[in-house]
């Protein structure tokens, strides 16, 4: 049956099994380096790094090539205010109504609470939307796939594209985070998936200690 789409080769690069494992080592111990930060400078970021990282982020696996995805990049002292305040809004609801005490007991050893001013301090808030449609050049209306999946993976290329340049990290998932919406002016078939706040640690900054699950805790291998 003949191919129903244009293809052109894949360039793909075979490496030296000893440069493979080289190479997935290193990835390893630059990766495992990466913590959620909550205490940010507000030194700037270049604006060159943040468009490089979601371009990166831009290349993740997709259902059908929909590439279901819009993210938004806010530097703008007064919006990021505006999200600050909003957030913090649903936040003390989650902790002094929504949220039952088992979850509060698992978010303790964090030290996390409804106060969030990294929103305002940190380099860059990127907002990751996740698009249920999308739109051909006559206007009409297309069905995503796998949307969920699909942002998943773009944001993680993105945290990763981050962290690779120097840049830390944190994913904030207010809820519900509508607002978001209706501050950036974004429509209403789009649904916020995620917040992540990117810049510089502060110079005191401090994370949790904690204990990342060892290989036989997390896979299995059927040899």
């Amino acid at each position: 049956m003949p191919k129903q789409f244009k293809a052109i080769p894949y360039n793909f690069t075979q490496l030296p099994e000893n440069e493979m494992i080289k190479e997935a080592s290193a990835f390893y111990q630059r990766i495992k380096t990466r913590r959620s930060v909550r205490d940010f400078s507000n030194k700037p970021v270049p604006k060159t790094v943040i468009e490089q990282a979601i371009l990166s982020a831009g290349t993740a696996p997709n259902g059908a090539n929909m590439q279901p995805w819009h993210f938004v990049a806010i530097s703008n002292p007064e919006m990021k205010k505006q999200i600050r305040i909003a957030a913090e809004k649903e936040e003390q609801e989650f902790y002094e109504q929504r949220a039952s005490q088992e979850w509060l007991d698992a978010l303790s050893h964090l030290g996390t609470d409804a106060q969030k001013p990294f929103l305002e301090t940190a380099s860059h808030l990127i907002v990751v939307f996740l698009k249920k449609f999308s739109y051909d050049e006559a206007g009409e209306k297309l069905k995503n796939y796998y949307t969920s999946e699909s942002v998943g993976l773009a944001t993680g290329f993105l945290i990763d594209a981050l962290h690779h340049s120097g840049v830390a990290t944190l994913t904030h998932t207010p809820s519900p985070m509508k607002f978001l919406n209706d501050i950036l002016q974004r429509p209403s078939d789009e649904r916020p998936f995620m917040i992540l706040v990117a810049g510089y640690p502060a110079e005191a900054c401090e994370v949790p200690v904690i204990e990342n699950k060892s290989l036989a805790g997390i896979a299995t291998f059927l040899d």
